[in-house]
């Protein structure tokens, strides 16, 4: 997590509650329509309303999200020119 929410945040992927780091993932499982855009390595995911932005650690076909709200990708901010 990059930064934290304000209040606690259920932590979602393709709307599935996510699984501590140990945990093995039941075989087979989809993401639910809706939740199902993907994730991608090393990007950064934000709910503003909520203050959570999350780093991305491994890809997937799941969509992140807080409760049923979809995480957004946060476009990287451009260097200036070094003119």
């Amino acid at each position: 997590m990059v930064r934290a929410a304000a209040g606690p945040v259920e932590l979602r992927c393709g709307g599935a509650a996510m699984l501590p780091a140990d945990t093995e993932p039941a075989a087979g499982g989809q993401p639910r329509p809706g939740f199902d855009q993907g994730t991608q390595l090393g990007k950064r995911y934000s709910l503003a309303a909520a203050g959570l932005e999350v780093l991305c650690v491994k890809a997937g076909a799941g969509s992140l999200s807080a409760g049923d709200e979809r995480l957004e990708l946060v476009a990287p901010s451009g260097l200036p020119s070094s003119d």
